[in-house]
């Protein structure tokens, strides 16, 4: 049993380390062609957006919008799968209680 606890610590530990250092890196997505991209860090806070301005037409705002989501959507998703495979480095084969494996 303690050897267990011992393990569980440590991978709460390891998992904190790994929040921290993710959360330092960023990725990027970018869309219709490279006129409009995103960037997200690995907290999954977007922390740049680059428009080109030959994408901006006040007659079809409609169309960047879509841009502007796509991108953004895209970049949260890269950073929550950077995230997911870093902690499946930490918490992988660890048998929990309960007949549950964490991810």
């Amino acid at each position: 049993m303690q050897r267990m606890m011992r393990q569980v610590q440590k991978m709460q530990a390891d998992m904190e380390r790994v929040q921290e250092e993710v959360a330092t890196r960023t990725v990027d997505a970018t869309v219709g062609g490279g006129v409009v991209s995103a960037t997200c860090n690995g907290k999954g806070e977007l922390v740049a957006l680059r428009i080109d301005p030959s994408v901006v037409d006040p007659a079809d705002v409609s169309m960047l919008t879509d841009l502007l989501l796509t991108a953004v959507n895209q970049a949260l998703h890269k950073a929550q799968e950077m995230l997911s495979d870093e902690m499946k480095k930490v918490t992988s084969g660890v048998q929990v209680p309960g007949g549950l494996k964490l991810p």
